[in-house]
């Protein structure tokens, strides 16, 4: 069986907690930020974790089987 290759572009967004669950980046962030209110901004500073549905997909791209 060949080897999973990475994505690269899913290497640099995406973090393995030492549990093993995938953090990434909240969306949202870059631009149009005046229409946000302050709670909004600041709770999207912090990283989320992955939810269970999309993880194995994600796991794929980092190649680490799934």
């Amino acid at each position: 069986m060949p080897k999973l290759k990475t994505k690269k572009g899913a290497v640099k967004r995406l973090r393995i907690t030492k549990n093993g669950r995938i953090k990434h980046g909240t969306p949202g962030r870059r631009h149009l930020l005046r229409k946000k209110g302050p709670k909004r901004r600041r709770q999207m500073r912090k990283q989320k974790v992955l939810a269970k549905v999309g993880e194995r997909r994600m796991r794929r791209l980092l190649g680490l089987g799934g």
